[in-house]
This record gives structure tokens, C-alpha cells and sequence, in this order.
């Protein structure tokens, strides 16, 4: 694997085209924090699968449209060479693509709006970037959370925007105890692969095993601590009496195994202390995301990746030695 890799990266730096398409690559990787082109692959493969499987290719093709204005907008901005190589611009972005089309209808504006997007992405994570450095945190997937907040809230405002898969706005409402119903072990597998690939907006376990295996080819770890998200955020869910279909649709796992791999695999060195700090923000990264659904509930939009930042930057400020 490394042979491979280092032919690969001696052909990126003869060829203007490859390195693109390398940067463009290690982007999609960066959705989950791996820096590789492997991974970066095996995620668009996996998207591309589940948007295909779920008659919805427009998901797929935002993603890579965004990403790519993402970086050719880096690229005109003159961002940090070190940053851009390693797809430090291109995860925002292409995430804002996937949610677009995700909640929109398939309309030429959407099109723009995709373009738009991925590009403001850039605008935004430098601006977020400037700000956070003050406290040596990174941004992680902000700037899409605002973005697309603010694209699908516009959509009210413009006839030529369409939000047609946008959760229905309403008041705020307890849960009804009959729909936590109790999880059947197929229904336990669902949610644990689910709440993988939702982290890519999609509800497809196939997708889920491809992401799993891009994780792997460049940290096992990272795979191993999203497999944990998973399941410690289905058991939590489950114990604290969520409903049943949003745990098995993997609604509310996607940001803890988001939260597990960035503080279990990323930010600190996997140790016996940092296994259980990562189980803590865990378990409170499922709480927040019930919170954040009751909190967009009133503006009818979806709560994305917000929970997993709002927690990851609690965790991450502390600024702990683990060592």
C-alpha cells in the first residue's frame, strides 16, 4: 500500500491534473478526517452507491461539483499550500454539496446554489479559521453547518428554491413514549451501519462497509472508533427512550461517530484515559443532537453536523495532556 501511495504521489507532482484530482480526492477523505486518496475514493464510491441505490444521483454529482468549486476557489484565493494539498478545504465543500441536493429540489437554481455553496465554504472556513486559531481549535465542519443553515433557510424567501425534503417546520412537542419502541437486533445492525453512512446524509449500510473500509486503509484506529460512535450513541439513544425509527435510521449516531473518531483517533493519542473522555462527549453528543432537533424544529431544517462540533470544541478547549 505504501508503494502504491508514494507512486501515486510521484505522479501528482509531474501531472497539474493529478494533483487536482489528488486534492480533490483527499477532500472527500477529510469528511472523516483521513488525509489519504484511498479513502477520499472509497467515500465518493460509497456516496455515488447510495445516491444511485436510493434514486437520487444528484446527491452524488453535488458532492463533486461542490468540491471541486471548493478547491478551484482555494486555489484562486492562494490559501496555504500545505492546507490545500491535503484536502483542508474540499470536506466543507463537499459536504454542502451532498446536503443541497439531499433537501432540495433538482432545479438549475439548485445548480447555482451547489456552485455557490461549495465556494462560500472556502470564504467561510478561512474567516472561522482566523477566529478559532485564538484557542488552537479547528473549525471542523462549521462553516458547512452555517452555509448550508443559511442556503435552506433562503429557500423560504426565492420561488426558484425549492426545499422539498426539508423536515416539516412545527411547535415543539415531547416525544410520544409509544414511539420508542423496543430495538430488534435488525433493527440494532440498521442503525449501526446507518449511523455511519449518515454522516454522509445517507441512510445505506453498504455505503456504510465502503466507508468503513476507507477509514481502514488509513487508520485503523478511525475505523475502529466509529464503529464505537456507533454503537455507544445507538445504546444511548435506545437507554434515554429516543424514537425508534431515528435510531434505526441512524439520526441520531452519525455525530457521535463523528465525535469518537475526532477525539479517539485524531485530536489525542488513543489511550485508556482518552477512550473513556471519548465515550463521555459520546454519550453527551447524543443528548445535544436531541437538543438541536427540538432547537431547528420551529425553522423546519435539519441539524446536520452541529452537535458533533458544539461537543468536539467543548472537549477539545479543556486542552488536556493525556500523555
Amino acid at each position: 500500500m505504501k508503494g502504491v501511495l508514494s507512486r501515486w504521489e510521484s505522479l501528482c507532482a509531474s501531472s497539474r491534473v493529478l494533483r487536482f484530482v489528488d486534492i480533490n480526492l483527499r477532500g472527500i477523505g477529510q469528511v472523516m478526517f483521513q488525509d489519504h486518496p484511498l479513502s477520499g475514493l472509497l467515500f465518493f464510491i460509497a456516496i455515488g452507491w447510495g445516491s444511485w441505490a436510493g434514486g437520487v444521483p444528484q446527491v452524488a454529482i453535488g458532492g463533486l461539483v461542490a468540491v471541486v468549486a471548493g478547491t478551484l476557489t482555494a486555489q484562486w484565493l492562494r490559501v496555504d499550500a500545505a492546507g490545500l494539498n491535503a484536502g483542508l478545504y474540499g470536506f466543507n465543500a463537499y459536504l454542502t454539496g451532498i446536503a443541497l441536493p439531499t433537501f432540495m429540489a433538482s432545479t438549475p437554481q439548485l445548480w447555482v446554489y451547489v456552485v455557490l455553496g461549495g465556494a462560500l465554504s472556502v470564504v467561510v472556513m478561512l474567516a472561522l479559521v482566523n477566529v478559532f486559531k485564538t484557542w488552537g481549535v479547528s473549525v471542523l465542519t462549521a462553516p458547512f453547518v452555517l452555509i448550508t443553515w443559511l442556503l435552506l433557510l433562503g429557500t423560504n424567501a426565492f420561488a426558484g428554491l425549492e426545499g422539498s425534503a426539508l423536515p416539516p417546520a412545527g411547535v415543539i412537542v415531547p416525544i410520544d413514549p409509544a414511539a420508542a419502541d423496543p430495538l430488534r437486533p435488525v433493527d440494532f445492525l440498521q442503525g449501526l451501519l446507518t449511523s455511519i453512512s449518515q454522516v454522509f446524509l445517507k441512510g445505506h449500510g453498504p455505503a456504510a462497509l465502503l466507508l468503513l473500509a476507507g477509514l481502514a486503509v488509513s487508520s485503523l484506529p478511525a475505523a475502529v472508533f466509529a464503529l464505537v460512535g456507533a454503537v455507544v450513541g445507538l445504546i444511548t439513544a435506545h437507554a434515554l427512550g429516543a424514537e425508534s425509527q431515528l435510531i434505526s435510521a441512524g439520526l441520531l449516531g452519525f455525530n457521535p461517530v463523528l465525535t469518537a473518531i475526532a477525539l479517539g483517533a485524531v485530536f489525542y493519542r488513543p489511550s485508556f484515559r482518552v477512550v473513556v473522555y471519548t465515550l463521555l462527549a459520546t454519550v453527551l453528543s447524543v443528548i445535544v443532537q436531541g437538543a438541536m432537533i427540538t432547537a431547528m424544529t420551529p425553522f423546519g431544517i435539519p441539524t446536520l453536523t452541529a452537535s458533533f462540533v458544539l461537543v468536539t470544541w467543548l472537549f477539545l478547549l479543556p486542552a488536556l495532556k493525556f500523555e
